[in-house]
């Protein structure tokens, strides 16, 4: 009797939210900064790029950049990105607006920071296999530094640190896990500061997936500042490296 075929997993995608105006680091957008001669968007770009059981790319862009970074991600060769879309006015409205044009057979949706280019490929392998599992997943890491309250500029309370993980991109999902929460929280005016959140607010559970403290936002001057002396020694230890595929992919 023939062995019934096992089905090919679906496509995955990701998501890069990029409108926003980087205020904190003051002058240039700082997703326009050049980090190792190319933009940061760029070098976090790249990451999911070359990375086997990425699919397709979505960006949400400034609205006055959104043709010039089309074709200018265009000629750098990326060969994954989908479309480039006009971002809104906060990280949850661009999400959103790229979220309406990742096709609807798309089965797992990936959302992540435009300034975080230190990503390891073989977390990002077992985030996606998690989500594809499990149906919602996370890069964390556990807090470590002691945590207390303040108040009129005096220390407060202690506050246990025990199951306290800081959040990190990217955040990945069942496309319709993604889709009911960004619907559930537009219809309440619901503002949220990661997906995570809008998931979970419709009752789907998100699971923890270990994160590495370099894989950093970078939002103010001294994070550029150390990004810089880190970037030369990341690309070094990670020229031409790749995951393995979790499983055998479709075409994109």
């Amino acid at each position: 009797m023939p062995r019934p075929r096992q089905k090919k997993p679906g496509q995955v995608a990701v998501i890069v939210p990029a409108a926003g105006s980087g205020t904190r680091m003051g002058g240039t957008r700082k997703q326009f900064r050049r980090l190792g001669g190319l933009p940061l968007l760029l070098q976090t770009l790249l990451v999911f790029e070359r990375h086997p059981d990425v699919h397709q790319i979505y960006l949400a862009a400034p609205a006055d950049a959104v043709d010039v970074l089309r074709m200018e991600l265009e000629a750098d060769g990326l060969t994954k990105l989908r479309d480039v879309v006009a971002g809104g006015g906060t990280r949850q409205d661009s999400v959103h607006a790229a979220l309406r044009v990742v096709p609807s057979d798309v089965e797992v949706v990936l959302v992540h920071d435009a300034v975080r280019p230190f990503v390891e490929a073989n977390q990002l392998a077992v985030l996606i296999a998690t989500a594809r599992a499990e149906g919602g997943a996370s890069l964390a890491i556990p807090v470590t530094d002691t945590l207390r309250r303040g108040h009129d500029e005096q220390f407060r309370e202690t506050v246990s640190r025990e199951h306290l993980y800081r959040m990190q991109t990217p955040q990945a999902f069942r496309r319709e896990w993604l889709a009911k929460g960004h619907q559930h929280a537009e219809r309440l005016g619901i503002q949220a500061t990661d997906d995570v959140n809008l998931v979970q607010a419709i009752g789907c559970p998100v699971q923890i997936v270990p994160g590495s403290s370099i894989n950093m936002k970078i939002t103010t001057p001294a994070d550029w500042d150390l990004a810089t002396i880190l970037w030369p020694h990341w690309e070094a230890s990670h020229e031409n490296r790749t995951a393995p595929p979790t499983d055998a992919t479709p075409d994109a």
